[in-house]
């Protein structure tokens, strides 16, 4: 207790180099509050639209269909594994879709097109898919043959909402698929090249017109909380118990996308690592100014019968002292600024696409390991770069140290 009243008293001896040191660690701290706010909102929030946009957190499909599409590929009583999902603590919502291949035509265009087999009311709970028609209308109840087209293929075949177009396709059955379907609206995802061929219908219309009966070929499931997505995954597992299905996480249906995730946010941590150099030549330099200054002070407690160790707490103490503090005020610095940008974000002068997605604007985000890693940097930096200094004054001759001036 008396070295910490010593350490108190000797940390406002020198006023302005405690300011300055605090000062280092005040701004370390703070920015790396927010550096880490920022990653983890920048990254969560990009992976959260990237799933959300169309992908799901969670999907299911028949065991090899990812690596080999087919049409006969198929899930069997895709309604009943969706009560089964929903029944799992955690799952915000599902949908089933069906894929296949054909040609559209209007008037005198013709363009492959990619077929997507969708329940528009799931769909749409699952991946808000209405607020990607930028022209025309969602698909409306009770009207059969209605579809939706990418922007890109729109433009391919110059049609427009209201139009008619011709689609063929091959059935499951092996027949040949076509009708007649009308433009409901045209849709844009961000991803010119999607956009070029999808090709969206209702799921019961696409069931119907490849004969494939009550059977879909991908179930896509949103989570409440993303870090949740494995724990979940493995309960999907465990309650479909069927070997002929596969359940899989993001992190491995896009596994492209998951390691351009983690690439980019290895840059974090070296940012991290330059605000711990910086703090700790900071620290280092004060300390040390500190006990050279002091190092008669320290021959006279060592002439009194003060042990080394003591000494070395003592200067400890003292950088501490004014680590705790600075943590305290840089959490607060680094939550006012994290809270104001998770509300309001950056704005870009200029958007990006990523993953098919558009980004206009980087939010941060408020969590605990945002303050806790900075913390528990700041109080190791100023341990470790501070015991070499406290080492030097516990070393101090008396004699020698009593004749310095």
């Amino acid at each position: 207790m008396l070295f910490l009243k010593m350490a108190f008293r000797n940390i406002f001896r020198q006023k302005r180099r405690t300011f300055f040191t605090a000062l280092t660690m005040i701004g370390g701290f703070a920015l790396a509050c927010i550096s880490i706010g920022w990653a983890d909102g920048s990254y969560n929030n990009i992976i959260g639209m990237f799933t959300r946009g169309w992908l799901g957190h969670i999907q299911i499909h028949y065991k090899d269909y990812l690596d080999k599409p087919s049409i006969y590929k198929t899930i069997d009583n895709y309604n009943e594994i969706g009560k089964k999902i929903m029944e799992i603590k955690g799952v915000k919502s599902w949908t089933a879709r069906v894929y296949s291949a054909g040609l559209a035509s209007f008037k005198d265009k013709t363009s492959g097109v990619s077929i997507i087999g969708i329940d528009p009311e799931k769909e749409d709970k699952t991946t808000d898919f209405h607020k990607k028609i930028i022209n025309g209308d969602y698909f409306k109840a009770g009207v059969k043959n209605q579809v939706l087209i990418g922007k890109g293929l729109a433009k391919i075949i110059k049609a427009k909402a209201g139009d008619k177009i011709i689609l063929v396709s091959q059935a499951a059955d092996g027949s040949m698929a076509n009708d007649i379907f009308t433009v409901s609206g045209i849709v844009s995802t961000d991803d010119d090249l999607f956009d070029r061929t999808s090709f969206y219908m209702k799921l019961d219309d696409a069931r119907e017109f490849l004969v494939l009966g009550n059977k879909v070929h991908e179930i896509a499931v949103t989570v409440d909380k993303l870090k949740e997505v494995k724990k979940i995954d493995k309960k999907i597992s465990l309650v479909l118990k069927n070997t002929d299905l596969s359940v899989a996480s993001w992190q491995e249906f896009a596994k492209d996308f998951y390691k351009a995730m983690k690439a980019d946010k290895g840059g974090m941590w070296i940012s991290l690592f330059v605000i711990i150099l910086v703090v700790a030549v900071g620290v280092l330099n004060t300390i040390l100014m500190s006990v050279l200054e002091r190092i008669r002070e320290y021959g006279v407690l060592k002439a009194l019968g003060t042990r080394p160790g003591d000494i070395i707490l003592l200067v400890l103490y003292e950088a501490n002292i004014i680590a705790v503090f600075s943590i305290f005020i840089g959490a607060i610095i680094g939550f006012a600024v994290n809270y104001y940008l998770s509300l309001h974000g950056i704005h870009l002068s200029q958007s990006f696409t990523y993953g098919g997605m558009k980004f206009s604007e980087i939010m941060t985000e408020i969590n605990l390991r945002s303050f806790i890693i900075p913390g528990i940097t700041v109080l190791l930096t100023t341990v470790i770069v501070g015991f070499f200094p406290a080492l030097k004054a516990a070393k101090t001759d008396p004699a020698k140290s009593l004749r310095f001036h």
